[in-house]
């Protein structure tokens, strides 16, 4: 290997390298947004197959005969330190639309590296450039998925900050036309359980037959979403009804037999995670998410609901 291949590759796995450290902070910070055990689990999984990547890659350079830079891994976390910083000021899609641009860094890097290796000869090198696109290209079609699950109204498997959902709310109501669609509302429903003076702000926008907010407010937030879609599908506003149901929907709010599975609170655990798994619309899965937590909060059947949502995501995105 020449000595100008070799110090192509250096520059370039030290890059993957400082980009991995703070992939495995990024990891980390994630967790506490998990919807589920199970996501926890893995992006705590990620974070440690992170950390032995990191020591392949070091391994590598040493074997390369270079250096690896001691600073990295507190470069890693100090860049991800202000990455989480400045997403408490983004809405959700747009945080993890910057996650998924380092892990797509990550992935074209290491094909580019597998490149080299192979031009190089080097075998070792091109073992590993293997196992990080694998590694990258699975990680970006996760988020990928997150991403659709956010677009398809939710539940995605990692929830949004207090801030977040906040900041996401105030980008839409700048946007939005003067009525509120069900979708839109249904993308919302964070903001509505972390800050609740919102539903005023809902309640104002979305409905027009007469002083619905102003009578409903008065009572606590459930009642007033179902007095209010009482009264407006009285009133015959059909569409603001429809809202406020989804608002009662994604609060966990709905009565049992408004529920897409008939006979929920008779079902045990095998039964509701069956009856799960045939659901084909997320407004339905976003229906069961809601009220499990609200209501029986079974994480067998949460993580169940989840997984349904990712695979009709997948199936939207493509992949």
């Amino acid at each position: 290997m020449s000595t100008s291949d070799t110090t192509t590759l250096l520059a370039q796995l030290r890059t993957v390298l400082d980009l991995t450290h703070t992939e495995i902070q990024v990891a980390e910070t994630r967790t506490v947004q998990a919807r589920t055990e199970a996501v926890r689990r893995e992006l705590s999984e990620n974070a440690d197959n992170g950390r032995a990547r990191a020591e392949a890659i070091e391994a590598a350079i040493r074997e390369l005969g270079g250096v690896p830079e001691l600073i990295g891994p507190f470069l890693g976390r100090a860049a991800a330190a202000v990455k989480a910083m400045v997403e408490q000021a983004q809405p959700f899609d747009e945080a993890l639309l910057g996650d998924l641009t380092l892990e797509h860094q990550l992935l074209d890097r290491a094909r580019y590296i597998k490149a080299l290796a192979v031009a190089a000869g080097n075998k070792d090198v091109e073992n590993l450039a293997f196992r990080l696109t694998a590694a990258h290209s699975a990680t970006v079609d996760w988020l990928t998925t997150v991403l659709a699950e956010d677009a398809l109204g939710g539940p995605a498997a990692l929830r949004r900050t207090p801030l977040q959902a906040a900041t996401g709310t105030a980008v839409r109501l700048v946007n939005v036309p003067v009525t509120w669609s069900a979708r839109g509302l249904d993308r919302a429903l964070d903001t509505v359980r972390a800050t609740p003076p919102a539903l005023s702000e809902l309640l104002n926008r979305g409905a027009h037959a007469g002083d619905v907010a102003v009578k409903t407010l008065t009572a606590s937030r459930d009642a007033a979403l179902e007095t209010a879609e009482q009264v407006t599908r009285r009133e015959g506003a059909d569409g603001v009804a429809g809202v406020l149901h989804s608002a009662r929907t994604g609060a966990g709010v709905l009565d049992p037999g408004e529920l897409p599975i008939g006979g929920y609170d008779d079902l045990n655990v095998a039964e509701t995670v069956a009856a799960v798994k045939e659901l084909a619309e997320p407004a339905d899965v976003r229906a069961i998410v809601a009220y499990e937590e609200k209501n029986k909060n079974r994480h067998g059947v949460v993580s169940a609901a989840q997984t349904r949502l990712a695979a009709i995501a997948q199936e939207v995105a493509g992949l």
